[in-house]
């Protein structure tokens, strides 16, 4: 196993750490509505930090728009079709309260996990100091993003060993996107990574708009919530800018 491969392995352990550690905290010690609605901006100005810092000026520099379109369309089509089957479950099973499973939202956040593994995975190509700020970044998106997803899960009465395990499975997403990134992923054609990243684009955007921010909502909107975006927002701007 060569050394940057190692390395890539342990920083990748990191953001997997902070994300299941965020989680069981936040299942554990519930927050009230307040605190919930100022994780998911916080989250969600993470993810619309992402998509701006990492994934547009990678996608935009390819010059090739029937590729993003391509990858795009697909992008959102899957997630309007998840949407589309989770509304039917949910309608089909109006008659149960506990135990829902918001899957639109779960999914949408493994999209977003998975294609920060496959940052992190080809950003060590670049160097091992980018890679290392990288993961750093990684791991305060990864923390709120626990957060958020224990928040969520809770709201719908999940048990708490199960929350554990999704979470638990959403971080191993991250950590097999990165050896992906670090491997298979690397040698892509610039075409297909285009699709690829186009793909993360539109489902990292829809994340944003159609999940966490409207439950976000779901508590009385004030001055600290919209803050808590734009609070995270910057926070990995300017670790982008770093890195």
């Amino acid at each position: 196993m060569s050394a940057i491969f190692q390395k890539i392995i342990l920083f990748s352990l990191i953001p997997v750490f902070t994300m299941v550690t965020g989680g069981i905290a936040a299942i554990y010690k519930k927050p009230n509505g307040n605190i919930r609605s100022l994780i998911l901006h916080f989250a969600a100005g993470v993810v619309f930090s992402v998509v701006a810092v990492e994934l547009l000026p990678d996608i935009v520099k390819q010059h090739k728009p029937l590729q993003i379109i391509i990858g795009f369309c697909l992008g959102l089509i899957a997630m309007l079709l998840i949407k589309k089957f989770a509304e039917s479950r949910e309608d089909q099973d109006v008659k149960v309260i506990e135990s829902k499973l918001p899957l639109s939202l779960l999914v949408g956040i493994g999209v977003d996990i998975f294609i920060d593994g496959l940052l992190l995975g080809i950003g060590f190509s670049a160097g091992t100091k980018e890679g290392m700020l990288l993961a750093i970044a990684l791991s305060v998106e990864l923390l709120s993003l626990g957060m958020a997803t224990a928040i969520e899960l809770g709201q719908n009465k999940l048990p708490k060993q199960k929350s554990i395990t999704i979470i638990a499975l959403l971080s191993i997403i991250f950590f097999t996107s990165a050896v992906l990134g670090a491997t298979l992923l690397h040698n892509l054609s610039d075409s297909a990574m285009e699709v690829v990243l186009s793909f993360g684009l539109s489902a990292l955007l829809f994340l944003v708009t159609e999940e966490l921010l409207i439950e976000a909502h779901e508590e009385k909107e004030a001055v600290w919530h919209t803050a808590a975006f734009f609070t995270g927002f910057l926070v990995f701007l300017i670790l982008g800018m770093i890195i």
